[in-house]
């Protein structure tokens, strides 16, 4: 538009307007506009970084191979970061710290069992910490029907887990019988015997707390209350047991040979079982004299009447329910045929004439 004669000229929109435009809408927004390209670059700079250290985490807790021969022991009470430091000095593992990072996060930690382990595959974080649950290399050892502790212990050792002394005082601690549940003084009686498999690094005192864990568990609450149908404690029950357990091997026996103790103590006539005598004396030779039948001891059951003051042995499931339900026959006595099985007499008339046969047939 041509501007009126004498009347200076407009200057258009942004001249009306130039203080707005040099204090409106473009300067109040530039500030804005710059702090959002900075918080995206944040964000992205963050991104990048939480990439790169999940790549990193992914890569260390990832997949490698062990040298030949890896081997790590963990122990009992071995606290996780040594565990960790172990496997990354013996290359099972590329970082302690994210191996303890990712078995805390997972919980895993807590599943992680003593053993002796041994890693030749190629694994991860993961599946290491699935092998370390699982116990690690172990032995099989096999407990037989009738041993006393001492053998017991001898026989561990024999097998390498640990020295023989380290069982037989435990097998004689107030506080270990106590936490196990035992009734006694020892836990001669509650070595149950069966088939274990143990590493070779568990202690000494759990191998004992398992067997005697087998033990309650076979002696479950039926057999408990069966026990007490008979007006006997459990301790008085497997001194019976272990009694009967070293009277024969014969499965078909065990039942008349409890019939016969349960007959004789409702008698209150004495046992007469000669393992009782033997078990008292230190370092039998294997020749029972009647200077050892007559010498007075509280597991002579020749001389004293009743059961001994405890078991004489570690009896099996056998003898224990044979003990609970021994067989409904009026037997008193029994002896040995010299072939691994007995004759069972009800009178001592047939007692004798089954003594004199046998021994007369042995002595030929």
């Amino acid at each position: 538009m041509t501007a009126p004669p004498g009347e200076a000229p407009e200057r258009g929109l942004l001249a009306r307007h130039g203080p707005v435009a040099r204090h409106g809408f473009i300067a109040r927004h530039a500030p804005v506009a710059q702090h959002g390209l900075i918080a995206w670059h944040a964000l992205l700079a963050c991104g990048v970084a939480l990439a790169l250290v999940a790549a990193a985490t992914w890569h260390l807790a990832g997949p490698m191979a062990p040298p030949e021969g890896a081997r790590v022991v963990v122990r009992e009470g071995d606290p996780l970061p040594a565990i960790a430091a172990r496997l990354a000095r013996g290359g099972v593992v590329r970082s302690a710290l994210v191996f303890r990072l990712w078995a805390r996060f997972t919980g895993r930690d807590r599943a992680i069992r003593p053993g002796d382990y041994r890693f030749a595959a190629r694994s991860g974080v993961g599946g290491i910490l699935r092998h370390l649950a699982a116990g690690g290399d172990q032995s099989e050892v096999t407990i037989p029907e009738g041993l006393t502790v001492r053998e017991v212990a001898n026989l561990l050792a024999t097998r390498g887990f640990g020295p023989a002394e380290s069982f037989a005082r435990l097998a004689e601690d107030p506080e270990f019988l106590a936490a196990a549940a035992v009734p006694g003084w020892r836990l001669e009686g509650y070595l149950f015997p069966d088939t274990y498999r143990f590493s070779p690094v568990t202690s000494p005192a759990e191998i004992l707390a398992v067997m005697v864990r087998r033990f309650h568990e076979r002696f479950d609450a039926t057999r408990h209350r069966e026990a007490a149908a008979r007006g006997m404690s459990v301790d008085q029950i497997v001194t019976l047991a272990s009694i009967v357990e070293k009277e024969t091997a014969l499965p078909a026996e065990r039942p008349l040979v409890a019939a016969v103790f349960h007959n004789r103590l409702r008698l209150r006539m004495a046992l007469q079982s000669d393992p009782t005598v033997i078990y008292a004396i230190p370092d039998f030779g294997g020749d029972l004299t009647r200077t050892d039948l007559a010498r007075p001891s509280p597991y002579n059951t020749y001389t004293t009447v009743g059961l001994p003051p405890g078991p004489i042995a570690n009896p099996g499931a056998a003898a224990i329910d044979a003990a609970l339900a021994p067989a409904a026959v009026p037997y008193l006595y029994f002896v040995s045929r010299n072939d691994g099985s007995h004759a069972f007499s009800t009178t001592l008339g047939e007692h004798n004439r089954a003594v004199d046969r046998y021994q007369r047939h042995r002595r030929r």
